[in-house]
């Protein structure tokens, strides 16, 4: 696997769910890229002890960490820490393109 990759060649669409394509995966972090077409959602979800970040590349989405719901659009960056709940709606009309940063689950 080379140490270099352009997200486009990793975008896509699925017409039954949003899209996911790993890009980098180690033991530390994986990095990931979530495509949303309109309408689609990432469902309302926690990963107890993983922080995870959303960077909006492309489109618009409505963002849910917590209680806490916003839109953000291309260069804003999301936080969720670990156990918030969080999930995220295309509730635009292009597509949302989002480069996605997760720890790795601890092992127990």
């Amino acid at each position: 696997m080379s140490n270099f990759t352009d997200y486009r060649d990793h975008a896509d669409s699925n017409s039954k769910k949003f899209f996911k394509a790993t890009l980098f995966q180690s033991p530390r972090i994986l990095l990931g890229l979530n495509c949303l077409e309109p309408k689609q959602a990432q469902a309302v979800h926690t990963h107890d002890d993983q922080d995870k970040f959303y960077f909006v590349v492309a489109g618009e989405g409505e963002f849910q960490v917590g209680e806490e719901v916003q839109s953000a659009g291309p260069g804003i960056t999301v936080w969720a820490p670990a156990g918030a709940e969080h999930g995220v709606t295309n509730r635009g009309s292009e597509r949302l393109v989002l480069l996605v940063g997760i720890a790795p689950a601890s092992e127990k």
